[in-house]
Protein backbone atom coordinates (compact mmCIF):
# COMPACT_ATOMS: atom_id res chain seq x y z
CA UNK A 1 0.00 0.00 0.00
CA UNK A 2 1.53 3.24 -0.71
CA UNK A 3 1.69 5.64 1.77
CA UNK A 4 -0.56 9.32 2.49
CA UNK A 5 2.47 11.37 2.02
CA UNK A 6 4.06 9.88 -1.02
CA UNK A 7 0.30 10.48 -2.58
CA UNK A 8 0.90 14.05 -1.55
CA UNK A 9 3.93 13.73 -2.57
CA UNK A 10 3.45 12.68 -6.11
CA UNK A 11 0.82 15.02 -6.31
CA UNK A 12 2.76 18.49 -5.31
CA UNK A 13 5.62 16.94 -7.65
CA UNK A 14 2.95 16.88 -10.91
CA UNK A 15 1.38 20.17 -9.61
CA UNK A 16 4.70 22.33 -9.47
CA UNK A 17 6.97 20.35 -11.76
CA UNK A 18 9.78 20.46 -9.25
CA UNK A 19 10.65 17.61 -6.71
CA UNK A 20 12.58 19.52 -4.06
CA UNK A 21 9.67 22.30 -4.41
CA UNK A 22 6.82 19.54 -3.48
CA UNK A 23 10.02 18.75 -0.67
CA UNK A 24 9.67 21.78 0.70
CA UNK A 25 5.73 21.75 0.65
CA UNK A 26 6.25 18.72 2.74
CA UNK A 27 8.47 19.55 5.00
CA UNK A 28 11.24 16.79 4.03
CA UNK A 29 14.70 16.52 3.12
CA UNK A 30 15.03 16.46 -0.70
CA UNK A 31 17.07 13.34 -0.16
CA UNK A 32 14.24 11.78 1.41
CA UNK A 33 11.93 12.72 -0.94
CA UNK A 34 13.84 11.16 -4.11
CA UNK A 35 13.66 7.90 -2.02
CA UNK A 36 10.12 8.48 -1.55
CA UNK A 37 9.65 8.90 -5.38
CA UNK A 38 11.79 5.86 -6.33
CA UNK A 39 9.89 3.73 -3.47
CA UNK A 40 6.93 4.13 -5.19
CA UNK A 41 7.60 3.43 -8.90
CA UNK A 42 9.74 0.28 -8.06
CA UNK A 43 6.60 -0.73 -6.44
CA UNK A 44 4.51 0.00 -9.22
CA UNK A 45 7.26 -1.10 -11.91
CA UNK A 46 6.46 1.78 -13.40
CA UNK A 47 7.98 5.08 -13.64
CA UNK A 48 5.80 7.93 -13.12
CA UNK A 49 7.94 11.22 -14.39
CA UNK A 50 10.46 12.13 -16.86
CA UNK A 51 13.12 13.90 -15.33
CA UNK A 52 15.60 16.34 -16.90
CA UNK A 53 17.66 19.17 -15.67
CA UNK A 54 14.94 21.75 -15.17
CA UNK A 55 11.66 19.97 -14.24
CA UNK A 56 9.90 16.82 -13.84
CA UNK A 57 7.31 15.19 -16.35
CA UNK A 58 4.23 13.00 -15.74
CA UNK A 59 5.01 9.91 -17.77
CA UNK A 60 1.96 8.53 -19.68
CA UNK A 61 1.31 6.07 -16.89
CA UNK A 62 1.64 9.01 -13.79
CA UNK A 63 -0.82 10.91 -15.92
CA UNK A 64 -3.28 8.05 -14.92
CA UNK A 65 -2.02 6.89 -11.57
CA UNK A 66 -2.23 11.02 -10.42
CA UNK A 67 -5.94 10.93 -10.60
CA UNK A 68 -6.21 7.58 -8.67
CA UNK A 69 -3.94 9.62 -5.86
CA UNK A 70 -6.19 13.15 -5.77
CA UNK A 71 -9.17 10.53 -5.40
CA UNK A 72 -7.81 8.80 -2.73
CA UNK A 73 -6.55 11.39 -0.95
CA UNK A 74 -10.52 13.17 -1.49
CA UNK A 75 -12.02 10.21 0.09
CA UNK A 76 -9.69 10.53 2.95
CA UNK A 77 -10.33 13.88 3.80
CA UNK A 78 -14.09 12.83 3.01
CA UNK A 79 -13.65 10.18 5.94
CA UNK A 80 -12.34 12.25 8.48
CA UNK A 81 -14.53 15.77 7.75
CA UNK A 82 -17.62 12.59 8.12
CA UNK A 83 -16.21 11.43 11.36
CA UNK A 84 -15.33 14.77 12.79
CA UNK A 85 -18.38 16.55 12.31
CA UNK A 86 -20.28 13.35 13.94
CA UNK A 87 -24.30 12.55 12.44
CA UNK A 88 -25.31 16.39 11.16
CA UNK A 89 -22.70 15.63 8.13
CA UNK A 90 -25.08 12.46 6.91
CA UNK A 91 -27.81 14.77 4.91
CA UNK A 92 -29.72 15.50 1.66
CA UNK A 93 -31.36 14.33 -0.31
CA UNK A 94 -30.95 10.78 -2.12
CA UNK A 95 -32.16 9.37 -5.54
CA UNK A 96 -32.35 5.98 -5.48
CA UNK A 97 -33.62 3.14 -8.38
CA UNK A 98 -33.54 -0.62 -7.36
CA UNK A 99 -35.52 -3.83 -8.29
CA UNK A 100 -38.68 -4.41 -7.24
CA UNK A 101 -38.45 -7.28 -5.49
CA UNK A 102 -35.39 -6.79 -3.38
CA UNK A 103 -36.21 -2.65 -2.80
CA UNK A 104 -40.29 -3.69 -1.63
CA UNK A 105 -38.86 -6.74 0.39
CA UNK A 106 -35.04 -6.39 1.51
CA UNK A 107 -34.29 -2.60 0.92
CA UNK A 108 -37.35 -0.93 2.18
CA UNK A 109 -37.12 -1.39 5.72
CA UNK A 110 -33.60 -1.12 5.67
CA UNK A 111 -33.86 1.84 4.04
CA UNK A 112 -36.72 3.26 7.36
CA UNK A 113 -34.52 2.32 9.47
CA UNK A 114 -31.18 4.76 7.87
CA UNK A 115 -33.73 7.49 7.93
CA UNK A 116 -34.49 6.86 11.34
CA UNK A 117 -30.94 7.15 12.62
CA UNK A 118 -30.09 10.07 9.75
CA UNK A 119 -33.62 12.34 9.83
CA UNK A 120 -32.06 14.81 7.77
CA UNK A 121 -31.63 12.40 4.60
CA UNK A 122 -34.49 12.50 2.07
CA UNK A 123 -34.79 9.54 -0.16
CA UNK A 124 -36.92 9.35 -3.73
CA UNK A 125 -37.42 5.40 -4.38
CA UNK A 126 -37.99 3.81 -7.93
CA UNK A 127 -39.16 0.08 -7.55
CA UNK A 128 -38.59 -0.92 -11.25
CA UNK A 129 -37.07 -3.81 -12.91
CA UNK A 130 -36.23 -1.47 -15.60
CA UNK A 131 -32.50 -0.17 -16.01
CA UNK A 132 -32.28 3.49 -15.03
CA UNK A 133 -30.54 5.26 -17.06
CA UNK A 134 -27.90 7.38 -14.89
CA UNK A 135 -26.96 10.02 -17.34
CA UNK A 136 -30.37 10.86 -18.21
CA UNK A 137 -32.60 9.67 -15.73
CA UNK A 138 -33.23 11.54 -12.07
CA UNK A 139 -31.37 9.11 -10.60
CA UNK A 140 -28.45 9.33 -8.04
CA UNK A 141 -27.83 5.54 -7.24
CA UNK A 142 -28.84 2.46 -8.78
CA UNK A 143 -29.30 -0.54 -7.31
CA UNK A 144 -28.99 -3.60 -9.54
CA UNK A 145 -28.72 -6.85 -9.51
CA UNK A 146 -26.38 -9.40 -11.82
CA UNK A 147 -23.47 -8.97 -12.85
CA UNK A 148 -22.87 -5.66 -14.35
CA UNK A 149 -22.42 -4.88 -18.40
CA UNK A 150 -21.78 -1.07 -18.49
CA UNK A 151 -18.27 0.02 -17.76
CA UNK A 152 -18.46 3.52 -17.45
CA UNK A 153 -20.37 3.44 -14.05
CA UNK A 154 -18.41 3.33 -10.81
CA UNK A 155 -19.83 0.50 -8.64
CA UNK A 156 -19.86 -0.95 -5.07
CA UNK A 157 -21.02 -4.23 -4.33
CA UNK A 158 -23.32 -4.71 -1.51
CA UNK A 159 -23.58 -8.19 -1.69
CA UNK A 160 -22.79 -11.63 -3.49
CA UNK A 161 -25.46 -14.04 -4.42
CA UNK A 162 -26.70 -16.65 -6.73
CA UNK A 163 -29.92 -18.00 -8.42
CA UNK A 164 -31.89 -20.72 -6.90
CA UNK A 165 -35.51 -22.58 -8.15
CA UNK A 166 -38.04 -22.27 -5.65
CA UNK A 167 -41.40 -23.42 -5.21
CA UNK A 168 -44.01 -23.59 -2.27
CA UNK A 169 -44.22 -27.00 -0.13
CA UNK A 170 -48.25 -27.04 -1.70
CA UNK A 171 -46.64 -26.98 -5.36
CA UNK A 172 -44.47 -29.68 -5.14
CA UNK A 173 -46.83 -32.15 -3.27
CA UNK A 174 -49.14 -31.63 -6.07
CA UNK A 175 -47.03 -31.65 -9.20
CA UNK A 176 -43.49 -33.64 -7.74
CA UNK A 177 -39.99 -32.08 -7.28
CA UNK A 178 -38.03 -32.11 -10.51
CA UNK A 179 -35.15 -34.14 -10.01
CA UNK A 180 -33.34 -32.93 -13.11
CA UNK A 181 -33.29 -29.57 -14.80
CA UNK A 182 -34.92 -31.48 -18.41
CA UNK A 183 -37.73 -31.87 -15.49
CA UNK A 184 -38.60 -28.46 -15.98
CA UNK A 185 -40.40 -29.32 -19.08
CA UNK A 186 -42.91 -30.64 -17.17
CA UNK A 187 -43.73 -28.23 -14.58
CA UNK A 188 -45.21 -24.22 -14.98
CA UNK A 189 -42.35 -21.87 -14.95
CA UNK A 190 -43.18 -18.39 -13.83
CA UNK A 191 -41.93 -16.02 -16.04
CA UNK A 192 -40.51 -12.48 -15.76
CA UNK A 193 -38.71 -10.08 -17.98
CA UNK A 194 -35.43 -9.02 -17.39
CA UNK A 195 -33.56 -6.10 -19.29
CA UNK A 196 -32.56 -8.34 -22.28
CA UNK A 197 -36.34 -9.50 -22.68
CA UNK A 198 -38.40 -12.77 -21.47
CA UNK A 199 -36.41 -14.75 -18.80
CA UNK A 200 -37.72 -18.06 -19.74
CA UNK A 201 -33.94 -19.20 -20.65
CA UNK A 202 -32.83 -20.70 -17.24
CA UNK A 203 -29.54 -22.03 -16.95
CA UNK A 204 -27.70 -24.49 -14.76
CA UNK A 205 -24.50 -25.93 -14.18
CA UNK A 206 -23.09 -29.93 -14.07
CA UNK A 207 -19.90 -30.29 -12.83
CA UNK A 208 -18.11 -28.07 -16.00
CA UNK A 209 -20.92 -28.53 -18.18
CA UNK A 210 -23.59 -25.45 -18.53
CA UNK A 211 -27.36 -26.67 -19.23
CA UNK A 212 -29.36 -24.03 -21.32
CA UNK A 213 -33.46 -25.15 -20.55
CA UNK A 214 -36.02 -23.14 -22.10
CA UNK A 215 -38.88 -23.28 -19.67
CA UNK A 216 -42.47 -22.34 -20.09
CA UNK A 217 -45.46 -21.38 -18.12
CA UNK A 218 -48.87 -20.15 -17.93
CA UNK A 219 -47.93 -16.53 -16.14
CA UNK A 220 -45.35 -13.81 -17.02
CA UNK A 221 -45.32 -10.08 -15.46
CA UNK A 222 -42.73 -6.74 -15.66
CA UNK A 223 -42.60 -7.04 -12.12
CA UNK A 224 -40.08 -9.78 -10.46
CA UNK A 225 -41.22 -9.55 -7.23
CA UNK A 226 -44.90 -10.80 -8.48
CA UNK A 227 -42.89 -13.92 -9.85
CA UNK A 228 -41.85 -14.54 -5.84
CA UNK A 229 -45.32 -13.80 -5.00
CA UNK A 230 -46.96 -16.79 -7.24
CA UNK A 231 -44.07 -18.91 -6.42
CA UNK A 232 -45.16 -18.78 -2.78
CA UNK A 233 -48.83 -18.78 -3.81
CA UNK A 234 -48.03 -22.46 -5.18
CA UNK A 235 -49.04 -21.23 -8.61
CA UNK A 236 -45.24 -22.99 -9.66
CA UNK A 237 -41.68 -22.52 -9.90
CA UNK A 238 -39.65 -19.42 -9.51
CA UNK A 239 -35.88 -19.07 -10.68
CA UNK A 240 -34.58 -16.22 -8.57
CA UNK A 241 -31.99 -14.43 -6.80
CA UNK A 242 -31.70 -15.97 -3.53
CA UNK A 243 -31.66 -12.56 -1.92
CA UNK A 244 -35.23 -12.15 -2.99
CA UNK A 245 -36.32 -15.17 -1.50
CA UNK A 246 -34.28 -15.84 1.55
CA UNK A 247 -36.82 -15.12 4.50
CA UNK A 248 -39.66 -16.93 2.55
CA UNK A 249 -37.48 -19.97 2.91
CA UNK A 250 -36.16 -19.63 6.43
CA UNK A 251 -40.23 -19.12 6.61
CA UNK A 252 -41.09 -22.59 4.82
CA UNK A 253 -43.12 -20.99 2.28
CA UNK A 254 -40.62 -21.59 -0.31
CA UNK A 255 -38.04 -24.68 -0.44
CA UNK A 256 -35.11 -24.61 -2.81
CA UNK A 257 -34.76 -26.99 -5.84
CA UNK A 258 -31.99 -28.84 -7.60
CA UNK A 259 -29.31 -26.89 -5.16
CA UNK A 260 -26.55 -28.61 -6.82
CA UNK A 261 -27.66 -27.37 -10.60
CA UNK A 262 -27.64 -24.14 -9.36
CA UNK A 263 -24.28 -22.36 -9.45
CA UNK A 264 -25.48 -19.04 -11.25
CA UNK A 265 -23.92 -15.79 -9.39
CA UNK A 266 -25.68 -12.57 -9.15
CA UNK A 267 -24.04 -9.72 -7.27
CA UNK A 268 -25.87 -6.75 -5.64
CA UNK A 269 -24.16 -3.88 -6.98
CA UNK A 270 -24.62 -0.07 -6.59
CA UNK A 271 -24.05 2.51 -9.23
CA UNK A 272 -23.31 5.72 -9.22
CA UNK A 273 -22.17 8.42 -12.65
CA UNK A 274 -18.79 9.33 -11.24
CA UNK A 275 -16.40 9.13 -8.02
CA UNK A 276 -17.14 12.40 -7.25
CA UNK A 277 -21.23 11.48 -7.46
CA UNK A 278 -20.25 9.81 -4.12
CA UNK A 279 -21.30 12.00 -1.35
CA UNK A 280 -20.76 11.63 2.28
CA UNK A 281 -24.00 10.42 2.29
CA UNK A 282 -24.02 8.30 0.12
CA UNK A 283 -20.86 6.41 0.87
CA UNK A 284 -22.72 6.05 4.75
CA UNK A 285 -25.68 4.63 3.50
CA UNK A 286 -23.86 2.12 1.12
CA UNK A 287 -21.88 1.25 4.02
CA UNK A 288 -24.68 0.66 5.86
CA UNK A 289 -26.65 -1.89 3.45
CA UNK A 290 -23.20 -4.03 2.81
CA UNK A 291 -22.85 -4.45 7.15
CA UNK A 292 -27.36 -5.23 6.43
CA UNK A 293 -26.11 -8.10 3.98
CA UNK A 294 -22.97 -9.48 5.72
CA UNK A 295 -25.05 -9.95 8.80
CA UNK A 296 -27.78 -12.23 6.44
CA UNK A 297 -24.63 -13.60 5.22
CA UNK A 298 -23.24 -14.60 8.56
CA UNK A 299 -26.61 -15.77 9.26
CA UNK A 300 -26.70 -18.08 6.49
CA UNK A 301 -23.63 -19.40 7.19
CA UNK A 302 -24.34 -20.25 10.91
CA UNK A 303 -27.56 -21.68 9.91
CA UNK A 304 -26.10 -23.99 7.26
CA UNK A 305 -23.62 -25.67 10.39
Amino acid sequence: MVATTDLQLLIHTADTGSLSQAARLLGILPATASASLKRVEQRLNTRLFARSTRSMRLTPEGEIFLEYCRDALALLQEGETLLSSGKDAIQGHIRLSMPSDIGRNVLFPWLNEFQALHPAVKFTMQFSDRIADLFRDAVDVAIRSGKLADSSLVSQQLATGRRVLVASPDYLNRRGAPQTPDDLARHNCLLFYLKQGLFNQWRFQNGKQTIDIKVQGDRMTDDASIAREWAVAGVGIAYKSWIDVRDDVRAGKLATLLDAYCQEEIPLNAVYPHRNSASPTVRALLAFLRARFDALDALDTANAQ
